[in-house]
C-alpha cells in the first residue's frame, strides 16, 4: 500500500514507512481551499490547508508517496483517517514517480467541495491573511504554509498558487 502526500505529509509523515518516492499526480492541482478547525485553526476561526481539485489533463501536483509495510497498514490507515478527518475522503490515484518507475496506485486524502470545512477560492492576499491570523492544536497556520513551500522548493517544484500565498504571508510577517 502506498500513500501520496501533497501537503503536510510531504514534510511530516508521522507513520512508519519503508520507501519514500517523489512524484506527481496528473489532472489535479493543489489549492488552499480547505478549512482546518482541528489542526491549523479552531471552530469559528478556521485555518486554511491544501486539498486537490480537478484540473486540466497535463497539470500535475507534485508530492511524495510512502510505501506502508504490511504489518503497519491497519494502524496507519486508522491514524490517517483520524488525522485527515476534517472533510477528507480516501481515493486511489495513479502516482508517477520522478525517477524511472512504473506508475504507482496510491491512496490520497482529498477534500471535495461538498464537505462542511470547504472554504473555496479566494485571492492570495485573502488566503494569506487568514493563514496569518490562524492557529490550532497543530500550531500556527503560517508554519504549515511556510514548511510546505520550503519542501516544494527542496523538491524543485514550481507551485504558483502556494508561492503567491507565501509571498503575501511573508510580506505580512515582515511588515
Amino acid at each position: 500500500m502506498w500513500v501520496f502526500g501533497y501537503g503536510s505529509l510531504i514534510w511530516r509523515p508521522d507513520f512508519p514507512y519503508d520507501q519514500r518516492v517523489e512524484g506527481y499526480i496528473e489532472g489535479f492541482c493543489r489549492r488552499f481551499h480547505q478549512g482546518s478547525t482541528d489542526h491549523r485553526g479552531i471552530p469559528g476561526a478556521p485555518g486554511r490547508v491544501v486539498t486537490l481539485e480537478r484540473a486540466p489533463l497535463g497539470e500535475r501536483t507534485y508530492g511524495v508517496a510512502y510505501h506502508i509495510p504490511r504489518y503497519a497498514r491497519q494502524k496507519v490507515l486508522k491514524h490517517l483517517d483520524f488525522r485527515e478527518k476534517g472533510g477528507y475522503e480516501r481515493l486511489t490515484l495513479e502516482m508517477t514517480p520522478l525517477h524511472g518507475r512504473q506508475k504507482i496506485p496510491a491512496l490520497v486524502y482529498l477534500a471535495n467541495t461538498e464537505n462542511p470545512e470547504y472554504l473555496g477560492p479566494a485571492s492570495p492576499r485573502a488566503i494569506a491573511t487568514q493563514i496569518f491570523i490562524s492557529s490550532g492544536p497543530s500550531g500556527p497556520n503560517s508554519e504549515y504554509l511556510l514548511r510546505l513551500a520550503q519542501a516544494l522548493r527542496h523538491m524543485g517544484v514550481e507551485d504558483a498558487h502556494t508561492f503567491a500565498i507565501e509571498d503575501q504571508l511573508r510580506a505580512m510577517l515582515n511588515g
